[in-house]
């Protein structure tokens, strides 16, 4: 009995060693990607990167706005095999001018793994309006833990 109780010891100070040594265990976070545009927006695209290479996207989802109904348009495969530790978004709307959002709106919610701490750059490539004009817009995320909104210029 004693042997069992000092393996058991053991094996639980081996655990806490192996934890205590900074591996992080994996964990799941949504980041929202919101855009804000002072036009009507037609189509956009956005680039996604982790300075710690940390994250690996596991997902994607459209923002639910109705001009933009569908998935935006990405490396599926790479998803599909967690390997996609940077991401490129896209996605255009034929729908007319009145229907286009304008202000503030959620491109796309990232699901992704986190391997440790993650030092997110976001990057807005484009976003045009429906004749294709470049507007002159922002990108930031918001994190769920902490409801903050971050801007990456």
């Amino acid at each position: 009995m004693k042997r069992l109780l000092g393996a058991l010891a053991l094996f639980v100070l081996c655990a806490g060693l192996a934890h205590a040594d900074g591996a992080d265990a994996p964990r799941f976070m949504p980041l929202a990607i919101h855009l804000d545009s002072p036009a009507p927006v037609a189509a956009w695209q956005f680039e996604l990167t982790d300075r710690n290479g940390a994250m690996k996207v596991v997902g994607v989802e459209n923002g639910g706005h109705p001009a933009f109904p569908r998935t935006p348009y990405y490396d599926r495969e790479a998803v599909a095999r967690s390997s996609a530790e940077r991401i490129v978004a896209a996605d255009y709307s034929l729908a007319e001018d009145s229907l286009l959002p304008i202000g503030r709106m959620r491109l796309a919610t990232l699901h992704l793994m986190l391997e440790g701490e993650p030092d997110f750059e976001l990057r807005l490539v484009t976003a045009t309006t429906p004749a294709g004009d470049a507007i002159d817009a922002s990108i930031t995320f918001t994190k769920p833990s902490d409801n903050t909104r971050e801007n990456t210029p």
